[in-house]
């Protein structure tokens, strides 16, 4: 019978034997050229990128210029331990969720009793299906009064944004404020979009990401799928009163929590990056998620943690946290 091949620090992480093969063979080109490193392991920069890109998406690899840097193995190790460990706390995170989700399974069944309530009344609102969305949305926005407040993750991908655009921009003119709130990734995927409605006089905040379309038209009207998420039907428009009003609260504490975009008048996207960071360590964030929010390297983000760290004289990211939330910063 074949003797079992004995498992590695890096086999045992999850690398295969060829990734730590040429990260032991990388070891001692660090701080080199690229082009160099390609040179002396008989392959193109490109190849050699391919080859190396586990250990780049983990931070073991990275690149500074032309130049491949290659973290030591006890570095190496521990970046890998903790980002292990990180999973290992969001899978526990989850299953205590759905744990305590448990006894709500059969709430969907439970009402009143016969006599055990009185003047039962409809709530105001309709579930509904097919028709013209931006003719329900051209009719919201012109025929009510009050603000709009719109949860906005995805619509610059609609075919209808150009309309709706000019249908905000008329609104606002008349003396009315639109304010919206836009993913991360809207800065990368449609810059013309956020820089569009700036200039009809949106004003525009980020998020990490968002979990649902909504608008809100004063406090008659509210606008969202069923159940929450990106399709435009089935919706539902509520008109109850409380129903509006609770999610008016829900949006202005997303409004609270979410970054201006200060150089949009200015032609140029860029959110408050410095407080974006902030928001993410007081939320609990992790280095991957944050930088897949931001588009930079894993080494990037923890460089930056590590300043932010440094510039609150704060040891964990909770102290830095309520050490930002202290001197006002969020």
């Amino acid at each position: 019978m074949p003797r079992k091949p004995a498992s590695t620090l890096l086999t045992s992480l999850g690398f295969s034997r060829s990734v730590e093969r040429i990260y032991e063979r990388l070891i001692s080109q660090s701080g080199r050229e690229l082009v160099s490193v390609a040179e002396t392991l008989l392959r193109s920069p490109d190849e050699l990128l391919a080859d190396v890109e586990p250990l780049r998406a983990e931070g073991i690899v990275w690149l500074e210029g032309s130049r491949m840097y290659v973290a030591p193995p006890v570095d190496a190790i521990a970046m890998l331990l903790a980002t292990q460990a990180e999973q290992a706390a969001r899978s526990r995170d989850r299953l205590a969720e759905l744990s305590h989700a448990i006894p709500f399974l059969a709430a969907g069944s439970v009402g009143p009793g016969p006599g055990e309530v009185h003047d039962v009344a409809p709530i105001d609102g309709e579930l509904s299906s097919g028709g013209s969305v931006f003719g329900l949305l051209h009719a919201l926005i012109t025929q009510s009064k009050g603000d709009l407040l719109w949860l906005r993750p995805d619509q610059w991908r609609i075919s209808r944004e150009e309309s709706i655009t000019k249908v905000v921009g008329e609104v606002i003119a008349s003396g009315r404020t639109s304010r919206a709130i836009y993913p991360l990734q809207a800065l990368r995927e449609a810059p013309k979009t956020l820089l569009a409605r700036a200039e009809i006089g949106e004003q525009v905040r980020v998020l990490p990401d968002l979990p649902t379309r909504l608008l809100i038209v004063g406090r008659s009207h509210a606008l969202l799928p069923e159940p929450l998420g990106f399709a435009d039907e089935p919706r539902t428009l509520v008109r109850q009163p409380g129903l509006v009003e609770a999610l008016s609260l829900w949006f202005e504490l997303l409004w609270e929590r979410a970054a201006p975009v200060p150089s949009v008048d200015r032609g140029d996207p860029r959110p408050d990056l410095h407080r974006f960071l902030l928001q993410q360590l007081a939320s609990g964030a992790q280095d991957e998620q944050i930088a897949r929010r931001l588009g930079v390297s894993l080494r990037t983000v923890r460089r930056r943690v590590a300043d932010t760290l440094s510039e609150l004289g704060a040891d964990t990211r909770f102290q830095a946290g309520v050490e930002a939330v202290r001197r006002g910063w969020l």
